[in-house]
């Protein structure tokens, strides 16, 4: 993985960015610059925050791009929504990029909608271990079978990896 460009972003797209992460996950990201890096062979575009890849755009259903927070930027930046919180069982399948099934979760929070991003975090430490995209709403996601997070990102992978 490559970086394709790098440019720092216009105050609006800042401010997009600051108002989405806030409305979605409670997220108050502060920093003073942001750079936008487009990466080759990869869906994803990075943002830096003040140096830190802390935010991703993900590509939506439609194909407008949402922006994120990262593995990293989640840890630096505790979510108080958007939260799929998992078991000690579940959490070397998630670190290796498994989907979440339901009998893994412990608690989700119930404002997560289908086709929602959220935030995968372990009980124990509340670290968190990736990000994905939610197949069923958060009040049912704990359950006894099926798949209901589709992992997008997560501990160990290309983009956790890269630095700049």
């Amino acid at each position: 993985m490559d970086v394709k460009s790098r440019h720092h972003l216009r105050s609006d797209a800042v401010s997009e960015i600051r108002e989405t992460l806030a409305g979605t996950l409670g997220v108050d990201l502060e920093g003073d610059s942001f750079e936008l890096v487009e990466l080759t062979d990869s869906p994803f575009d990075l943002v830096l925050v003040d140096g830190d890849p802390d935010v991703l755009y993900y590509e939506g259903d439609g194909g407008e791009r949402e922006p994120f927070v990262t593995v990293r930027g989640a840890n630096a930046h505790p979510p108080e929504r958007g939260v799929v919180t998992v078991d000690a069982g579940a959490v070397s399948f998630v670190s290796d990029g498994a989907d979440v099934m339901r009998p893994g979760i412990v608690e989700a929070d119930d404002s997560i909608g289908e086709g929602d991003l959220v935030v995968i975090a372990e009980e124990t430490h509340g670290k968190v271990l990736g990000v994905g995209r939610a197949l069923v709403d958060g009040d049912d996601m704990v359950g006894d079978s099926g798949k209901v997070v589709k992992s997008l990102h997560h501990v160990g992978d290309e983009l956790y990896e890269f630095s700049v």
